[in-house]
C-alpha cells in the first residue's frame, strides 16, 4: 500500500495556477526541459499535449520523467515512470483536470496525455511528509 507523502499545503499549491518544467532525456541522454501545465491526482501527474512532441517522444523512449513547479520559495518536484496514453477516456480525463486548474485547452485531435506515476517527491518545507519516497509502505 502506497502512503500519501503530500501535505494539505502541497495539494493546495497543486490546485493553484503555476506552470511547471518537465524534464526528460533525449536520444543522446541530454536533459530536455520544457514548460508545461500539470495536474496531480492520486499519485499521478498528468501533462497533455500533441502526439509526436519531443517531450512525449523522450518520455516514451526512456519510460521516465521528472517535473518541477515553483512559486517563489514554494516548490515541489515529482519523478517516476512515465507513459503516453492515446486512450480517449484517459485523454478526456486529463483535459478535464487541466481545465479545472488552468483553462479549457483548445481542441486538438492529436492530443495525448503523459502519465507520470510518482515514485519520489521533493519539495520545500511543508510540501511533503516523511522521506518523500512513495514506494515505502506503512
Amino acid at each position: 500500500m502506497k502512503r500519501e507523502v503530500l501535505t494539505d499545503t502541497a495539494r493546495e499549491f497543486l490546485s493553484e495556477y503555476h506552470l511547471a518544467t518537465l524534464s526528460t532525456l533525449d536520444r543522446q541522454r541530454r536533459i530536455h526541459s520544457v514548460p508545461v501545465g500539470i495536474t496531480y491526482l492520486d499519485g499521478v501527474v498528468r501533462i497533455i499535449g500533441g502526439s509526436g512532441s519531443q517531450k512525449f517522444v523522450n518520455a516514451e523512449r526512456s519510460g521516465r520523467a521528472s517535473v518541477n513547479t515553483v512559486d517563489g520559495g514554494r516548490w515541489i518536484s515529482f519523478e517516476g515512470p512515465a507513459s503516453i496514453s492515446t486512450d480517449p477516456e484517459s485523454v478526456a480525463f486529463a483535459v478535464a483536470l487541466y481545465a479545472a486548474r488552468y483553462r479549457q485547452p483548445r481542441p486538438n485531435p492529436q492530443r495525448v496525455v503523459l502519465e507520470l506515476t510518482v515514485e519520489r517527491v521533493l519539495g520545500s518545507v511543508g510540501m511533503r511528509t516523511g522521506d518523500g519516497d512513495v514506494r515505502a509502505t506503512r
